[in-house]
């Protein structure tokens, strides 16, 4: 399903390919990759990450991710899954260990040259803002400016692959890997404490039946830290939500993007306007730096193609803004707060972040919620006291049941000819949300490869796609 970019807006992107018409969404249907590439910095040599506001260098300690790693916390033993478009093994992700593959779930599982590998670009630079290593990096991180690090330097990536190489997926398909993800999160040798989900979609229904807000609960309530973009729909009005699902979820913990572009100080940070906003009954959390974000790059992706000439910033190195990036940056700071403390839930990590953020001025909660976070001082605070407390989450749980095509929104997928839309998953079968709901409450709606009485095992898909055709 190769298609070509002829679009992109905060919100959406779109793709065509001959006379048939792909809308689809980077990693959930109707979401775009909160990646809208530019450049400061040229891609000539010399490149100076110590003094680029937005380099990982700058943005571990404008986050106080170095005090953690001087305080001898990088990650080490926590796990951080990230459903996306998959991991490329460039250098930063490539050292023995560092990426454990979970299923392809992507339209290109069926391709053995792209399963299971980053060929659109996403996947790889939000796993290097919140893992990457570069293989010639040592101890003594804190004072490496030569090398790459991400925000857990020492943490591990689960990758599970649910978008095709132009970004396309469906909703369907991001739902069945959190199942996987809740499944599988503390198999032998497993320790995923943290899901990052880099996309958001523009649901028309609420949380409390949206199929994908009940399963991102179901991951929160099995101990995993659910980090998910704010969106990148920008300001909507104090009173109206920009937005997206599953960030709309109150129980989970919802990113918004902040700039340090023109300061390194804290306070002075400021929310870029393509930030989703909330209300009062849903802000962000936090924010976190998510405007010209430089991280991992994969020569010859689609993103690379695309935006190449402006977001390279080295051959190896890529820049980026959104509230992917910022969602990135804080499923890092979890996986750090995790290594000091593993005996914490997802409510008292979230409660943590919350509680040691720094208000930044001028700008009203409904786009900052309670502020940028700091783990120099979340590293010294101690877990507050209302997080351990059984009144520490009063909103009311998802219950599910709703509609998949609500879900969607207004994007969709599209295979020789025929939009994938109803109450079906990409293999056309009928999905009724309700019992998914029942199976994902018990924990088994992954079972040994089968999600909905299909196979979804890569390779050995079995059936018939929407369209009818494998």
């Amino acid at each position: 399903m190769r298609s070509k970019q002829t679009g992109t807006c905060w919100g959406r992107t779109v793709f065509r390919s001959g006379t048939r018409r792909l809308v689809a969404a980077i990693i959930a249907v109707g979401v775009v990759a909160p990646v809208s590439m530019s450049a400061s910095a040229s891609a000539a040599t010399g490149y100076d990450a110590v003094a680029d506001p937005g380099s990982m260098y700058s943005v571990v300690r404008a986050t106080g991710a170095v005090d953690f790693w001087q305080a001898g916390y990088t990650g080490q033993g926590v796990d951080v899954a990230v459903i996306d478009s998959g991991v490329a093994p460039v250098d930063g992700l490539s050292s023995p260990g560092k990426v454990v593959d979970g299923p392809d779930l992507s339209f290109d599982s069926q391709v053995p040259a792209l399963t299971r590998l980053d060929a659109f670009g996403h996947g790889t630079h939000m796993a290097g803002i919140i893992a990457g290593r570069a293989a010639a990096a040592e101890g003594g991180y804190a004072d490496d400016a030569s090398n790459f690090l991400g925000m857990a330097p020492d943490a591990r990536i689960v990758s599970i692959k649910v978008a095709a190489a132009d970004g396309a997926t469906d909703v369907t398909q991001v739902i069945a890997a959190i199942d996987w993800v809740v499944q599988h999160h503390d198999d032998p040798g497993m320790n995923i404490r943290v899901l990052n989900l880099s996309y958001g979609t523009v649901t028309a229904q609420e949380y409390g039946v949206d199929p994908l807000a009940f399963a991102v609960e179901q991951a929160w309530n099995a101990g995993i830290v659910v980090v998910a973009a704010a969106g990148n729909a920008g300001f909507a009005s104090k009173k109206a939500s920009s937005m997206t699902a599953p960030a709309f979820d109150p129980h989970i913990l919802a990113v918004g993007a902040a700039d340090a572009r023109s300061t390194f100080t804290r306070r002075r940070f400021t929310v870029p306007s393509f930030s989703s906003s909330g209300n009062k009954a849903r802000r962000p959390d936090v924010v976190a730096p998510g405007a010209h974000v430089v991280s991992l790059r994969v020569p010859g992706s689609f993103l690379d193609e695309q935006f190449g000439a402006t977001g390279a910033v080295t051959p190896s190195l890529f820049r980026g803004s959104g509230t992917s990036q910022a969602t990135a940056v804080v499923s890092g700071a979890a996986a750090l707060v995790l290594q000091q403390r593993p005996d914490l839930s997802p409510n008292d990590v979230k409660a943590l972040l919350m509680a040691t953020a720094t208000k930044l001025t001028g700008i009203g909660p409904e786009r900052q919620g309670v502020g940028t976070i700091d783990l120099a001082k979340a590293l010294r605070t101690a877990t507050p006291k209302s997080a351990k407390s059984k009144k520490a989450n009063k909103v009311r749980a998802a219950r599910g049941g709703g509609s998949l095509e609500a879900s969607r929104g207004s994007m969709h997928v599209v295979h020789n000819g025929v939009a994938l839309d109803g109450e079906r998953d990409i293999f056309g079968r009928a999905l009724d949300s309700g019992s998914l709901a029942v199976d994902e409450r018990s924990g088994h709606a992954w079972a040994e490869g089968s999600w909905n009485g299909s196979t979804w095992s890569g390779s050995t898909w079995s059936g018939s796609t929407w369209s009818g055709s494998t």
